[in-house]
């Protein structure tokens, strides 16, 4: 049975081989390609990380949920949010990396915000996670303000820790636990 999750606006669920033409799409995209390498853009990568993902999803224990994010009024593919968890099999250490990209015609229409709040909804309340954390390149502002308003504290900024397009770039990592969401969202 096929993972999914649902909010007012969206379907979030495993990928499908029929998704690899609407993620070239995107990753396709200048606007899209500004913080990921040329490699991370190819056909050729998203083509082994869609049927990796329809893989993972087969897992038992599931660690990893990569998902596509649709469109509830009309099906259509505009991206991707993924939870994933650090040592699944360790319950004394309960973390997981969560991230999300939209192809550029759905941003900035909240829906990175609602993919993301019900991801995280899920890790800290489905699958029992204590700590969530992600990662961006600390030049996308975009990604740092929803971060922010998802309630993440920046805990570290890596310095020229990744290198691609010919220059090396800074990592911000920002981090949530379950009781600062709690304390966030009030009683």
């Amino acid at each position: 049975m096929s993972f999914q999750i649902k909010t007012e606006r969206l379907i979030l669920r495993d990928y499908r081989p029929s998704d690899l033409d609407d993620v070239i799409s995107m990753i396709s995209a200048p606007e899209f390609q500004r913080f990921y390498s040329e490699q991370d853009c190819t056909a050729e990568h998203w083509k082994m990380l869609v049927d990796m993902f329809i893989d993972e999803a087969k897992q038992v224990p599931r660690q990893k949920f990569n998902l596509a994010i649709q469109l509830k009024e009309n099906s259509q593919f505009i991206g991707a949010v993924g939870i994933r968890l650090d040592q699944p099999d360790d319950p004394n250490n309960r973390q997981a990396s969560v991230g999300c990209s939209l192809h550029p015609n759905h941003q900035q229409q909240g829906i990175a915000e609602e993919a993301m709040r019900a991801i995280i909804d899920c890790g800290f309340n489905t699958l029992g996670v204590h700590r969530i954390y992600a990662d961006t390149i600390s030049e996308n502002s975009a990604a740092i303000a929803l971060c922010q308003k998802l309630g993440f504290r920046q805990e570290a900024e890596l310095v020229e820790h990744r290198y691609f397009k010919n220059r090396w770039w800074n990592t911000a990592v920002f981090a949530l636990l379950k009781r600062e969401l709690i304390r966030a969202e009030g009683p």
